[in-house]
């Protein structure tokens, strides 16, 4: 779970919605009286901290996080619009992981709160696949390429989920057919084939990487190979 203390609803809005196409449980709090009743009920993996906040400051609040010994060492970044050298240094002495200044690019956030997870020991969530510019969430049902979201069926996502982890890997035809269509008796379906090329088409560049390997199956190519 990430939390996301800010009081713009805009920023708040679009910051919950590109973590939660991630794959990863997200909630926003515009005020810290919002937030810290959650806090009660449960204690996040990462906070994503505003500065410049009613009732109280992100600053005083990241303070009290860390001087509480069931919240010192929950992974902070600060979000602020601050751009002085003092306040970065402010906030980072305060005990921030990270410090990310407004406007920032959603690539860039999402890049960060990856980075400070791994260095905290937290994993992505388990039901997401990452392949090159692919981003495929099991549980919500989503995939992005490239950023943007891709409408699939539900055949054709099987099969990218199926490809996507095996990437680099050639996987025959029964398999494949066995494993999204249970059909893994008919070789000869061309079932695959005609899925096969819909992927291709609708993830244009990623789809390149599909290859055919002649004789046996299917590939995902590793990106940048």
């Amino acid at each position: 779970m990430i939390y996301l203390l800010e009081d713009d609803a805009s920023i708040r809005k679009l910051v919950i919605y590109a973590l939660q196409s991630q794959g990863w449980e997200a909630e926003g709090f515009e005020r810290p009286s919002l937030f810290r009743a959650a806090m009660e009920k449960r204690s996040p993996d990462l906070l994503l901290l505003d500065i410049m906040l009613p009732e109280e400051d992100g600053i005083s609040i990241l303070r009290s996080l860390r001087a509480d010994r069931q919240t010192a060492k929950l992974p902070v970044i600060l979000l602020t619009a601050r751009t002085a050298e003092y306040d970065r240094v402010e906030g980072l002495d305060s005990g921030a992981d990270d410090y990310i200044v407004k406007p920032f690019g959603m690539m860039e956030l999402l890049a960060r709160v990856r980075a400070v997870l791994r260095r905290a020991g937290q994993s992505e969530p388990e039901d997401t696949v990452r392949s090159g510019g692919l981003i495929l969430s099991r549980g919500r049902h989503e995939v992005l390429c490239g950023g943007q979201p891709v409408s699939l069926t539900n055949k054709e996502f099987d099969l990218l989920c199926v490809l996507a982890e095996h990437e680099g890997h050639v996987i025959d035809r029964a398999r494949l057919m066995d494993e999204v269509w249970g059909l893994g008796s008919e070789p000869e379906n061309r079932t695959l084939d005609v899925h096969i090329r819909s992927l291709r088409s609708k993830l244009e560049e990623e789809g390149e990487r599909i290859e055919t390997v002649r004789g046996i199956g299917y590939r995902l190519r590793e990106a940048g190979t």
